[in-house]
């Protein structure tokens, strides 16, 4: 194995058992240098073990191996705040992904809705993996914009598949409350905001991790809000009041022309280079029957140019300011281009694993290499070679992660046996067993 491997990875290693840890870093690189399809064969012809009499062995390491994966987890989210956010909030992302498999020995698959596919109007399911991802919204050197990095990936398994084991079924806020709460105790000094959807507006949830992080999500118009519960009198008898006075509705205050908004300037909304914003903002308590009432401060947002339309946030730190709550929230939407790149570039979906602890690493091995390339690419060492890949008819301004995944494969691959000859200064000597191998993923490339 390069030495160059085994220095990148060594933050891991004592993780692994020798010889596991020796099919681990064979894994690592074959799945960086592989195109098209990440299964482990794929890896291992990548690497020239095609014809490994132990291939079995590099199964083992996801089907078999005893190893932690919240301890890699952890590891990786050390490693990616080192590196990119050593001091000041750290803001996390949380959303979830339907990985499409279809087979019967995929035992914790169900029929969900298919979000990519789907619209406002049209509704598609797919049977998948539903998947809840967590991620450190970071900035990079050589891009404006935030990143998401995976660093933990939870399987959410259906109802169905829950029901047929006997299991006591998790909602999709229920995995989020645990990851959240992991989070906090992994990160016991820092300040934590947890941006999300609104899937993930439920009362639930709010009331289990609000003294803990702060949460931002999407909120209905039409919620139910109101002013505190007043004090209670000196002898007064019956339970305490959850809520006060009620609350004009949130699309209601749309209507009403005598209200008074402020005008913001807010950078990168929906892709613009800058956008001007009317926003009104308050606190109040949202209650709904039954559940525990949240103290929240809401945010009301609407273009004036009437492109988008009308939005509203919550968040459950009542002292943060509308600037802060939207540059949060903003920084979101990095998650569906992590979700679109490691499809892409990492081969998410194209995995062919049955055995359910397979199944379970599998996948969030493949998006905590996306923040692996992204740490590798932003080692010092490294990223002076890092260029747009641009043309004469498209310059590119920015890298992407394509660019990355370049780099760090032309690493990869110089590291083994490259040797520059000096007769003449422009021709590389190259082993015959390095050359199959380089032929051999560019013939059979998808």
């Amino acid at each position: 194995m390069p030495p160059i491997i085994i220095s990148l990875m060594a933050p891991f290693r004592s993780f692994f058992t020798a010889p596991v840890w020796e099919h681990v870093l064979a894994l690592i690189t074959g799945m960086v240098l592989a195109p098209g399809k990440r299964t482990v064969s794929a890896a291992l012809r990548v690497m020239g073990l095609g014809a490994a009499h132990d291939f079995a062995l590099y199964h083992y390491v996801l089907n078999r191996a005893r190893w932690n994966s919240r301890a890699v987890a952890r590891t990786l989210l050390t490693m990616i705040l080192d590196r990119f956010l050593p001091t000041g909030p750290v803001v996390i992302g949380i959303d979830d992904t339907i990985e499409r498999r279809w087979g019967r020995k995929i035992a914790a698959r169900g029929v969900y809705r298919d979000p990519v596919r789907s619209s406002h109007g049209h509704f598609v399911k797919t049977s998948g993996l539903r998947w809840l991802s967590v991620m450190a919204m970071v900035p990079v050197p050589w891009t404006r914009r935030r990143w998401a990095l995976p660093f933990l990936t939870i399987l959410a398994p259906s109802e169905r598949y829950n029901t047929a084991h006997r299991r006591r079924h998790k909602k999709l806020t229920d995995w989020a409350r645990q990851a959240i709460l992991q989070v906090r105790r992994w990160l016991p000094k820092r300040k934590i905001v947890v941006v999300a959807d609104s899937t993930f507006a439920a009362l639930d949830l709010i009331a289990a991790v609000r003294r803990h992080v702060c949460l931002i999500t999407r909120l209905r118009l039409d919620a139910s809000l109101f002013e505190p519960a007043p004090e209670r009198r000196p002898g007064q008898n019956g339970r305490p009041r959850k809520k006060g006075r009620r609350l004009p509705k949130l699309s209601e205050l749309l209507e009403e022309k005598k209200k008074r908004r402020t005008k913001l300037s807010m950078p990168y909304w929906y892709g613009d280079e800058r956008c001007i914003l009317e926003i009104m903002t308050g606190t109040a308590i949202w209650y709904h029957s039954g559940l525990p009432p949240a103290p929240i401060r809401w945010v009301l947002v609407r273009d004036p140019t009437g492109v988008r339309d009308p939005q509203a946030f919550l968040c459950t730190d009542l002292d943060a300011t509308p600037v802060e709550i939207l540059g949060w929230f903003v920084s979101r939407w990095s998650i569906e281009t992590t979700f679109q790149e490691s499809r892409a570039h990492l081969g998410v979906e194209t995995q062919r694993q049955w055995s359910d602890l397979a199944i379970a690493r599998t996948t969030p091995a493949l998006f905590g290499l996306f923040s692996l390339v992204t740490l590798w690419a932003a080692d010092p060492k490294i990223a002076g070679s890092l260029r747009p890949r641009s043309t004469a008819w498209y310059h590119k301004r920015e890298l992407s992660f394509s660019d990355a995944m370049a780099a760090i494969r032309k690493l990869f691959w110089s590291a083994p046996s490259f040797s520059m000859s000096r007769h003449p200064p422009d021709s590389v000597e190259i082993p015959a067993a390095l050359w199959e191998r380089l032929t051999e993923a560019l013939c059979y490339a998808a």
